[in-house]
């Protein structure tokens, strides 16, 4: 059965950085493309980034664009989301998601998901 884990969230001014990690079981991980979501109470799900099998192919939102990266390691199992230059309305429960659509923006289009994780950013 595949789990998916996520862990690193929590409460940080704004400016601060995070970094999130989104470990897998159960799974041979490096066949699936994963994706960050999140979601604030009242509105939709909402793509942060996503990276292919190997980690060449990222791609972001544009509301992300410069200040988080995703990056993977399969040997691990784990998929991270560096977080930079944090704002107020990056508060949300993030969530992680595997699936096999590289470069798939839509939530809809994966498979897997985790339980999530709280960030909140201090103004």
């Amino acid at each position: 059965q595949v789990q998916l884990v996520e862990s690193g969230g929590g409460l940080v001014q704004a400016g601060g950085s995070l970094r999130l990690s989104c470990a897998a079981s159960g799974v041979t991980f490096d066949l699936y493309v994963v994706g960050w979501f999140r979601r604030v109470p009242g509105k939709e799900r909402e793509f942060v980034a996503t990276i292919d099998w190997g980690g060449a192919r990222t791609a972001y939102a544009d509301s992300v664009k410069g200040r988080f990266t995703i990056s993977r390691d399969n040997a691990k199992n784990t998929v991270y989301l560096q977080m930079k230059s944090l704002r107020p309305e990056d508060t949300a429960v993030y969530y992680c998601a595997a699936g096999q659509i590289a470069g798939q923006i839509d939530y809809r289009g994966y498979d897997y998901w985790g339980r999530g994780t709280q960030v909140t950013v201090s103004s």
